[in-house]
């Protein structure tokens, strides 16, 4: 399974230089992991993933359990190999898209029936599920099944997830003993915008001693300053051995303040989303490549960046593209913005080495 070790603690902020250990390589922290929704990061090659430094990139379990089917991917031979992925492999538990589907599904103390958004068709996932789809795929890291309210919700409401999650998290921990085959599973702190909650389910979580564990339940609508509080709140609280796993979060912004309060792993879909309908970051701010003013600009998307996009191509070349429909537009964006990421880590690992953060 895998190993977490800390290199090196800050003396001014919570942050930490780590190694996370996996059976697919090792992972330097603070990470970021591009998402692969589909097992494929949008537009983007495995090598061209593996060319900007990238050794951890998440699958999303109920997607690939939709299709083409875990059972599939695992006579294929599992998910890295289905994929053609030699690093590390995150699956979320699929209960985020699930809850996400409102009118599509019902909720009950032992699980969720939904209808898939392909064809209508009616399933079921419970703890015990996602923990055999997970398994099936054969990712390094597994996520417990839980309750994620969106932003608003009732203290009542996400008191009652909170206490459903817990619940769920203790039959995927049986479930995942019973055939740990290699992999990890990370529990996921839930508990909304309320620090009591968000203290009840720290303690319950932690106490399953997992292998990891996670903040949920942020970056579902609320504000940012309310993100950042239940970071601030929760992260310095969880064990100090574990790897700690801030989920769907987020800009660049966010993930700095997240690293000061000790995460170590951020996913988010922000800089591939973002690059495929035209907006891209740079060490200047972020910029709409289909904005007019980029018409006849000569220079690249960044001067300061170093990626083959920014070195061979112009401004004006990529506007057109997105103007013209053209999708080497969106496939050039998209690395910028995941070479922009991974810079971004980078510095933040090297500034917690000669500790500046």
């Amino acid at each position: 399974m895998i190993r977490f070790e800390i290199l090196q603690q800050s003396r001014i902020s919570h942050a930490r230089l780590g190694r996370l250990h996996t059976p697919h390589g090792v992972v330097e922290t603070p990470a970021f992991m591009p998402v692969g929704t589909q097992a494929s990061v949008k537009t983007l090659s495995q090598d061209e993933l593996e060319q900007l430094g990238y050794t951890l990139i998440l699958g999303n379990t109920y997607h690939l359990y939709l299709r083409p089917g875990d059972e599939r991917i695992a006579r294929l031979g599992g998910l890295h190999r289905f994929m053609s992925w030699s690093g590390a492999l995150l699956t979320d538990s699929g209960g985020f898209q699930v809850f996400s589907l409102a009118g599509l599904r019902q909720l009950d103390d032992d699980g969720a029936t939904f209808r898939s958004h392909i064809d209508g068709s009616e399933h079921r996932l419970t703890p015990e599920r996602s923990i055999e789809i997970q398994q099936n795929l054969g990712s390094d890291i597994m996520m417990a099944f839980d309750e994620c309210p969106p932003y608003p919700a009732s203290y009542d409401e996400v008191a009652r997830a909170t206490e459903r999650t817990f619940r769920w998290a203790m039959r995927c921990k049986q479930a995942w003993l019973a055939n740990p085959n290699g992999q990890s599973l990370f529990g996921i702190v839930q508990g909304g915008v309320y620090e009591n909650l968000r203290l009840t389910s720290l303690e319950q979580i932690t106490a399953l001693e997992l292998p990891g564990y996670a903040i949920g339940g942020v970056s579902v609508g609320e504000p940012v300053e309310a993100m950042r509080q239940v970071v601030s709140f929760v992260a310095p609280r969880l064990p100090a051995d574990k790897p700690r796993y801030l989920m769907g979060v987020g800009t660049p912004e966010d993930i700095l303040h997240a690293v000061q309060r000790g995460v170590d792993m951020f996913d988010c879909v922000l800089p591939t989303r973002l690059a495929r309908h035209g907006a891209v970051f740079t060490t200047r701010g972020r910029l709409n490549l289909r904005n007019a003013q980029y018409r006849e600009r000569q220079e690249p998307i960044d001067p300061d960046c170093d990626c083959w996009v920014c070195q061979r191509y112009t401004l004006a070349y990529i506007h057109h593209l997105f103007r013209a429909g053209e999708m080497l537009g969106l496939r050039l964006a998209t690395y910028h913005n995941l070479a922009h990421y991974a810079r971004w880590m980078a510095r933040i690992r090297e500034d917690i080495r000669i500790g500046i953060i």
